[in-house]
């Protein structure tokens, strides 16, 4: 099973991710480290990425999910997925093996994370672009970011049932 934490940035999905795939004794994988270099400094700059800006991004992602599915590996994918088309397309050949967990919480809270966070290359100001871009999955389970990083993955697992 290939589990995607998804959402904004300053949802939580690295921390999160890293805290449930530890307690599931799951393999995590970080969609960050897969943007090319052109992508980390447009987002630095404060510049959202296009559809164009992620094609190869979501290629390489779909390649690894893909490959997890065939071996039987479980694992859990830090990754916004924000559009309905990226959902489709990480899961368009293991559809029964990708399940989505949309992490979410209010403006304030993700922004005055985001403020917060040293030494990552998401810039604040990209927020705003984000949440007018998501679009969540319809199926996904869902997960409010409020509580500490291991109450939440905590509660996922109970949604899950693991």
């Amino acid at each position: 099973m290939v589990l995607v934490l998804m959402g904004v940035s300053g949802s939580g999905k690295t921390t999160v991710g890293k805290l449930l795939a530890a307690d599931l004794g799951w393999t995590f994988v970080e969609a960050d480290d897969y943007h090319p270099a052109a992508n980390v400094e447009k987002m630095k700059g404060g510049t959202p990425l296009t559809d164009d800006d992620r094609r190869s991004w979501l290629g390489a992602l779909r390649h690894e999910i893909d490959g997890a599915c065939r071996r039987g590996e479980n694992v859990v994918l830090a990754c916004s997925a924000l559009k309905h088309a990226y959902q489709n397309y990480l899961e368009q050949h293991e559809p029964d093996c990708v399940s989505y967990v949309y992490l979410h919480g209010s403006e304030e809270l993700l922004r005055s994370r985001l403020e917060a966070r040293k030494g990552h290359f998401m810039n604040p100001k990209l927020l705003e672009s984000q949440l007018e871009t998501l679009e969540p999955p319809t199926d996904a389970i869902r997960v409010d970011v409020t509580p500490p990083p291991a109450v939440i993955a905590k509660n996922i697992r109970q949604k899950l049932g693991f």
